[in-house]
């Protein structure tokens, strides 16, 4: 709305009062009357602005600098590579650089395996990602000029193609190359492709990769050992024409445990790097499988999810199944997930009943619960022939194995029966029910043992759209398959409750992080969030011990062994205060990937630089980096401006005057006797 109307109707209002009380009633025409008149008028046109309360506009400038973006690969090839002192000299004349930092806004950072703004280098980091890099700066400058300089040797070891990335990241890349174009002659085991299980008595397959890099013709020879003995080789032979070949070949599974491996090229004369020849590797060898069948008589989403997830793990593997074919091959399976049971399930109940197999029933709107109250005795549900959406709310005192939190609260709702359900038997719940964001004191999943006999309840269809929102939050399955595998782990085995639960892989490659879970509850196996836990390791060659304490990770505890040397460990871990312990063995295997390069991916960089509008600089070349930033029309410190809107009312000033001629008015009366 135009103010203007209302002040300049202001303006004659306060000077009519004015008037009027100093002029018009007083009939008198001194310097004094006409100095009050003025008084008085400003202070009721002053009083009446601020009732008005106009807008102005209020336009402030400044000078935004563009930013530059340094991004230093920080993993151990960098050092391997023999160029570390050559980039920490880098990045001390880009800090020393005046006219670059008053030019620029440069923020440093370093990348590994995750992303940290620093510019204190150690090249220990055991990976390198440099498409994580990527994606964190494209949030973070996404809307901003901020070239960018990539300080690295191009060799990615983990996560998506960095070169893909680029193209999104719409802003000019200027990689620093920390190598050269020189090629060496090198062999190398690039793949070893091989299953983590293996079963007793039976032969495994492994496929390798093996790679040459040279101008001339090389023989060599791949032997696989184990220990001392030879349990495999070949000879092969390589050219200019015939770079690669894919060996495929199988290893006998003769006893239960963990079998290491160790896959070698034999070294060419005067080859440089022999690291990368060499490829250790190990298998668990199981004396049988866990077969889980998944009865359903409908066809549904959810049983392609369940049957994903269980075969997710090489130790299990799930079969979907009608009525009638269970029945056929009932004595092959050691659990059943009953999916929806209706009217044909009574049958199944028998089965599994004289079989003493552990059941895992999954209800929805297809469940015939009338039939189902009356084919078991452990719980009742309330039939109200409606159905309900329920979101789950993990339980964090749920004890009997442990669960990560997978965001529960950001999944999609189950459909299942509305209506109370009732246990008549002890039971453990690991989901809640929760309706409109408030939480239900009725169990969406449970758990409970009868009669040595072990059994789980999930209230809702839907589970598909759990492992689909995994991957949405993570990028894979992982999360959303290691819990149902813990389910069934705990559906598929007679192991008591204990208070103390550990989560661990049996080996771990010498490149992955090798991280140990655990949950301690106490006699009333709620769980504790005051223990101290402890690992003690010890190397079964060397005999070191090395003593480690788990932290606190919202609903478990955590270790992390990923600085181990590689080799065999057994360990313990233990409470204080505690007479509670549990024992085992871990392997690590020597792998360490960021050593397996001789050379620096030229032409990878070259092309992120030509895409995104850079230029590339080899690490020998980089006294011009400076001065193409400078000069580059691009990057230009740019004068921008903001607009506020600004209340009268926040004039502090107009106040300030009201005060002083009120103050002002009154004086001048006292002192003159006209009050």
């Amino acid at each position: 709305m135009n103010s203007i109307p209302i002040i300049i109707l202001a303006v004659i209002i306060a000077l009519a009062i004015a008037l009027f009380q100093y002029v018009y009633k007083s009939k008198k025409r001194t310097k004094i009357y006409w100095l009050l008149t003025a008084l008085r008028f400003v202070t009721i046109f002053s009083i009446l602005l601020l009732l008005i309360n106009p807008k102005f506009d209020s336009i402030s400038y400044y000078n935004e600098k563009p930013n530059l973006v340094v991004a230093v690969d920080n993993s151990e090839s960098v050092d391997y590579l023999g160029r570390s002192e050559e980039v920490i000299s880098l990045i001390n004349s880009l800090k020393t650089n005046d006219a670059l930092n008053k030019n620029f806004n440069v923020q440093y950072f370093t990348f590994g395996s995750n992303v940290t703004r620093t510019d204190a280098l150690s090249f220990k980091e055991k990976q390198s990602n440099m498409a994580l890099a990527l994606e964190r700066f494209k949030e973070v400058y996404g809307n901003s000029v901020a070239p960018t300089l990539l300080i690295t040797d191009g060799n990615q070891t983990y996560g998506r193609d960095f070169t893909y990335l680029s193209k999104t990241y719409k802003q000019p890349i200027f990689p620093i190359i920390l190598g050269d174009t020189t090629t060496f002659t090198d062999l190398r085991i690039s793949q070893l492709n091989v299953n983590r299980y293996a079963y007793l008595k039976n032969k495994f397959p492994v496929e390798l990769i093996a790679t040459y890099e040279g101008n001339t013709d090389v023989n060599t020879q791949l032997k696989i050992t184990s220990g001392n003995a030879t349990v495999f080789s070949k000879p092969l032979t390589f050219s200019q024409s015939n770079t690669s070949e894919i060996i495929s070949f199988t290893l006998p599974a003769n006893r239960v445990g963990i079998s290491g491996y160790k896959a070698e090229l034999l070294p060419l004369e005067n080859e440089k790097n022999v690291i990368n020849n060499v490829k250790n590797f190990a298998v668990e060898v199981i004396d049988q499988k866990t077969n889980v069948a998944i009865v359903s008589e409908i066809i549904h989403p959810d049983l392609g999810a369940l049957k994903k997830a269980i075969e997710s793990n090489e130790q299990r593997q799930a079969s979907i199944v009608t009525v009638e074919e269970f029945l056929k091959q009932s004595n092959d399976f050691q659990m059943v997930v009953m999916y929806q049971p209706s009217t044909t399930f009574k049958s199944v109940f028998e089965e599994a009943n004289r079989l003493n197999l552990n059941k895992f029933v999954i209800t929805g709107t297809d469940t015939n619960w009338s039939i189902l109250n009356t084919l078991q005795t452990n719980y009742k549900q309330q039939i109200t022939n409606q159905s309900e959406d329920f979101q789950p709310s993990l339980n964090q005192n749920y004890g009997t194995f442990t669960i990560d939190n997978l965001s529960f609260n950001d999944f999609p709702p189950l459909t299942s029966e509305f209506g109370e359900t009732t246990f008549s038997v002890p039971f453990e719940t690991i989901l809640y029910k929760t309706i409109n964001g408030t939480q239900i004191d009725e169990p969406l999943l449970s758990t409970f043992e009868i009669n040595s006999r072990r059994e789980a309840l999930l209230l809702g269809q839907g589970l598909w759209r759990w492992r689909a929102q995994t991957y949405l939050n993570q990028g894979d399955f992982n999360a959303f398959d290691d819990f149902m595998g813990k389910l069934v782990q705990y559906l598929s085995s007679s192991q008591q409750k204990t208070r103390l639960n550990l989560n661990y892989e049996s080996f771990y490659d010498g490149n992955d992080n090798v991280v140990m879970t655990a949950q301690f509850f106490n006699k009333n196996y709620e769980f504790d969030a005051n223990a101290n836990l402890d690992i003690t390791l010890k190397h079964e060659i060397s005999e070191a011990t090395t003593t480690l304490p788990f932290v606190l990770n919202t609903n478990n505890y955590q270790v992390d062994l990923s600085g181990l040397e590689p080799g065999d460990y057994t360990f313990t871990v233990s409470a204080s205060n505690e007479t509670i312990s549990k024992s085992g063995e871990i392997k690590i295997l020597e792998y360490n990937v960021e050593q397996q390069f001789l050379n620096a991916d030229v032409s990878k960089l070259q092309t992120v630089a030509t895409s995104s509008g850079g230029t590339s600089y080899f690490i020998d070349n980089t006294k011009d980096v400076a001065n193409a930033l400078l000069n580059d029309s691009r990057f230009v410190t740019i004068q921008k401006s903001t607009k506020k809107v600004v209340p009268l009312i926040d004039f502090k000033y107009l106040l300030l005057l009201i005060a002083l001629c009120l103050s002002a008015e009154w004086f001048i009366r006292k002192y003159n006797g006209l009050i």
